[in-house]
Parts: structure tokens; sequence; C-alpha cells
């Protein structure tokens, strides 16, 4: 089975299961599981990416999140990568919670999104401590949230979990015009557990799915930006996150389906020049 052919069976699999209203109790996936997992075993780990599935655009600064999630991150440091996303027209900054307010006085007044990440990096958050966490970085000046999803309940097959995880903190960011960005830690995950999260992300209204924190054990791959273009649909962002340094890496994903991208490395992705080692 090819790759065209094989994610568009898993997707109208899990679709016709659980549906794309908002009507579904949370558990409904499960009555679709083995058909899905069966797909899966008959190619998901022997196919490949070919082809592209989108024209590589010439603006490749305008995919990049400018991004500095390492905890040891200085104040000097965030000051920094503020003013190189601005110098460089990135389309936001992502750091850590506790930097959002100085991210946001640095960059007020230069059209510059603030983006934060929420239950980061496991995804074991409490949903009411993840809702918590992002409604306090909005009032600090978040304009986009990333969130991990609750990854232990998805293997569990508690997917009303994870969606009404989802939408605690989706709902959160609509009442602030914010947008949110749902990550999945696809290295985590088996293929049928990449469509059937990105399509719970769907119904509780996120604007992306992401692919990685960039803290697990491994990051983006065109395969999975793909698997996860598919089983959202042409509308929803996708964006690809963890392991990408250079331009050519960041051509691939967006000609897999990636609308959006983030990297410590965009400087280096948009000059060609070596990543910095400071991120």
């Amino acid at each position: 089975m090819d790759h065209e052919s094989l994610v568009e069976a898993i997707t109208r699999e899990v679709i016709a299961a659980i549906g794309v209203e908002d009507d579904c109790d949370g558990d409904c996936a499960v009555h679709s599981s083995e058909k899905v997992r069966a797909i899966v075993a008959n190619g998901a780990s022997r196919v490949s990416f070919r082809g592209k599935a989108a024209e590589v655009p010439s603006d490749l600064h305008a995919y990049i999140d400018h991004t500095l999630l390492k905890p040891e991150a200085t104040a000097e440091a965030i000051d920094l990568i503020c003013d190189e996303a601005v110098e460089y027209q990135f389309a936001s900054v992502m750091i850590n919670p506790s930097w959002v307010k100085r991210a946001a006085q640095r960059l007020k007044g230069t059209g510059m999104a603030v983006g934060t990440v929420i239950g980061f990096p496991s995804g074991a958050h409490t949903s009411e401590i993840k809702a918590m966490e992002a409604r306090q970085a909005l009032r600090h000046g978040a304009t986009e949230i990333d969130m991990v999803i609750n990854i232990g309940a998805l293997k569990s097959g508690d997917f009303g979990l994870v969606k009404s995880d989802i939408a605690r903190v989706t709902d959160a960011a609509r009442e602030k015009g914010a947008l949110t960005k749902v990550i999945l830690e696809t290295s985590l995950l088996t293929d049928e557990e990449k469509v059937v999260a990105s399509q719970l992300a769907k119904q509780a209204k996120a604007d992306f799915v992401k692919t990685s924190t960039g803290f697990s054990t491994a990051g983006a791959t065109v395969f999975d930006v793909a698997l996860m273009r598919e089983a959202v649909g042409p509308d929803m962002g996708v964006k690809a996150s963890g392991g990408i340094h250079t331009a050519d890496d960041v051509e691939e994903m967006i000609a897999a389906g990636a609308t959006r991208i983030g990297a410590s490395a965009g400087i280096a992705i948009v000059t060609g020049g070596s990543s910095d080692e400071r991120y």
C-alpha cells in the first residue's frame, strides 16, 4: 500500500468512527481501533513520503516559530531571541511560560506573536492546571499556546479525557483570541494513535496539531507531518517541530503539509549559516 492510499484509509476509518462533529462522547474512537490498527500494520511502518503535497514558499522565515525552551535560558537570551524574531520577521517567539511577560513587554508594538508551552514537556499535568497555566500565560501577553496532550491517557484509550484536556486549553485561548497548537509527541505514539489524536484535537477546536516537544526520543518526520495533514484535512494547521535545522528540512516539512515550523535554528535556516549552540 502506498503512502497516499494508506493515510487515506486510516483517516477514513477514524473519521467514520469518531466523526468531526462535537457530539462524540469521547470513547467512540475505540470502536474502530482494531480496524485502524490492521490498516497501519499492513504498511505504515514500511512506507515513506514521496512527492510534494504543497508548493514550497520562498518566505521560509514566516513559517518559523523562533524557539528557546531550554530550562537554563537567561533573561539576556530571552531578550536576544525576541530581537532576532523581529529582525528576521519570524512567525513568533516560542518561550517557556515564566518568560512570557518579559517577552510581551519587549515585543510590544512590533506585531510579533508571543508563544508559550503548556503542560510541557510531559503532558501529564491535570487538565485544571493546564487551563490555569494557559490563562495566566494569556494574561501575561501570550498570543499562541502550544499544549502537550495527555499521552498516557491516549495510549490507555481514554479518548474522552484527551479531548476534554485539549478543550480546556482551547476554550481558554479562544476567550482571548489566541491560537492553540496541540503537541502529540509523535515519537511516543503508534500511527493509529497519531491519527486519533489529530482528530481529537480537531474536535476540540484547536488551530494546529504539532509533532513534538523536542524533548522526547525524536522530533518531526516527513511521514508524520503527511499523516497528520491527511488526518485533519486541508484547513487546520500542522506544525513540525523537533530536529529541524536546515532550509532543506523546512522545505520537506512544508511540502508534506506543514504550515508552521518550530525551530531553535531559525537564523541558520533562513541565512544558510550554522546552528547557534546557545539554543
